[in-house]
């Protein structure tokens, strides 16, 4: 189950980080658009883009919310696998510790 929700996990990182590149973009050109235009399109390209930014920024929280859920979610799996299986987890802890005890006494 682990793998499935690895090779699923570039997709959704991709799902939520596309929109945003795309609106930025679409705020850099309105922006560049602005500054070669005068008057009330230069206003109005403006507007634009602040716009744009609006919703990248909401875009940005919405993701932030995403990866905090995600981050407790895995908190609390964790904590409920190290209390059902305390001697494995103390054992994977050690073996860790172990390994990168000799990685750092290598150098």
């Amino acid at each position: 189950m682990a793998t499935r929700r690895k090779s699923a996990q570039p997709e959704q990182d991709a799902r939520l980080v596309d929109p945003i590149k795309q609106a930025l973009d679409e705020a850099e050109d309105l922006l560049r658009e602005a500054a070669n235009a005068s008057g009330d399109k230069a206003d109005e390209l403006r507007e634009q883009a602040l716009e744009t930014l609006r919703r990248s920024r909401l875009a940005l929280h919405d993701m932030q919310d995403s990866i905090l859920d995600r981050g407790r979610q895995a908190v609390r799996v964790t904590d409920d696998y190290v209390h059902e299986r305390p001697w494995q987890a103390a054992t994977a802890a050690g073996i860790a510790g172990l390994l990168l005890g000799l990685l750092i006494a290598r150098r």
